[in-house]
C-alpha cells in the first residue's frame, strides 16, 4: 500500500459522477495509491483546476509532487509510468499488445463517448439516430472481445487483469447505465452484445472499480436533471 508520504505528493481534482474521474480513480485504487481527492466545484471553476489545467480548463487533473497531469487516459498511463513497480501492469509489455490498446482506448474517446454525448442531447429522432450510432460502436467493441487476438478468450482487455481499455470503457458504465434509464434507451444489448455485456458486469464487480464506481440510479438522476436543463455532459477526457 501507499506511504502516508505518498498521500501528501498526490492530489486528484474532480467530482465523483464524472466518468473521466471515475477512470482514474480506478487506476489509484487497483495500484494501491493512496492520494487526496479535492471535489471541484466547476461552477465557478476553481483557481486551482486554473492554475493546474489553463489550457482545457477541465477534470480529472492529478497532481503528482506538484506537477499537474491532465486527460484521464493519460493520466492512467502516466501512473502506470509513474508506479511501474506496482501490481498490476496497466499496460502489456509487449510493443504490439500496447498500441492495440491505445488504438482501443483512442475508439472510446473519439467514438464512444462522442456517440454518447449524442443520445445526451438528442431529442426524437436525433436521440433515436444518437443510439444507432452508440449501438454499432459497441457492436465493434463485441466484435473485438470475440475476435481480436489481444482481448478473444480473456476475462479483461488486459488479460487475467485490468488494463488500459478496461479502465477508459469501463470507467463509462455508470453514465452507460445512468443514460438508458434516463432515455429510456438500450445501448449495450445482452442478447446482442453478450461479451461486452458480461464484460461490464465483471469489470464493475471487481476490487478496486466497484469501491469508486457511482451508483447507477444517482448517476441516472443526474444524467435526468441536466437533459431536463440541457447543460452538456462533462467533456473532460
Amino acid at each position: 500500500m501507499a506511504t502516508e508520504g505518498e498521500k501528501e505528493q498526490v492530489k486528484l481534482l474532480g467530482v465523483t459522477l464524472s466518468p473521466f474521474v471515475v477512470r482514474v480513480r480506478i487506476a489509484l485504487a487497483l495500484k494501491g495509491i493512496d492520494y487526496e481527492f479535492i471535489q471541484e466545484t466547476m461552477q465557478p471553476k476553481s483557481e486551482l483546476l486554473l492554475k493546474s489545467n489553463p489550457v482545457h480548463k477541465k477534470i480529472p487533473v492529478l497532481i503528482h509532487n506538484g506537477k499537474p497531469v491532465c486527460e484521464s487516459t493519460v493520466i492512467v498511463q502516466y501512473i502506470e509510468e509513474a508506479w511501474g513497480s506496482k501490481a498490476p501492469n496497466l499496460m502489456p509489455k509487449d510493443p504490439y499488445d500496447r498500441a492495440v490498446a491505445r488504438f482501443w482506448a483512442a475508439f472510446v474517446d473519439d467514438k464512444i463517448f462522442p456517440s454518447m454525448r449524442g443520445v445526451f442531447l438528442g431529442q426524437g429522432e436525433q436521440l433515436q439516430k444518437a443510439v444507432e450510432e452508440s449501438v454499432t460502436n459497441f457492436l465493434l467493441i463485441e466484435e473485438a472481445l470475440r475476435t481480436n487476438q489481444c482481448f478473444a478468450g480473456k476475462a479483461y482487455f488486459g488479460g487475467d487483469q485490468i488494463g488500459l481499455v478496461d479502465i477508459a470503457l469501463g470507467g463509462l458504465s455508470a453514465f452507460i447505465k445512468g443514460l438508458e434509464k434516463a432515455t429510456d434507451s438500450v445501448l449495450i444489448d445482452p442478447e446482442k452484445m453478450p461479451l461486452l455485456s458480461a464484460w461490464m458486469d465483471r469489470f464493475c464487480k471487481s476490487d478496486g472499480v466497484r469501491e469508486v464506481m457511482p451508483d447507477f440510479t444517482k448517476q441516472a438522476e443526474f444524467i435526468s436533471t441536466r437533459r431536463a436543463s440541457m447543460i452538456s455532459p462533462p467533456t473532460a477526457k
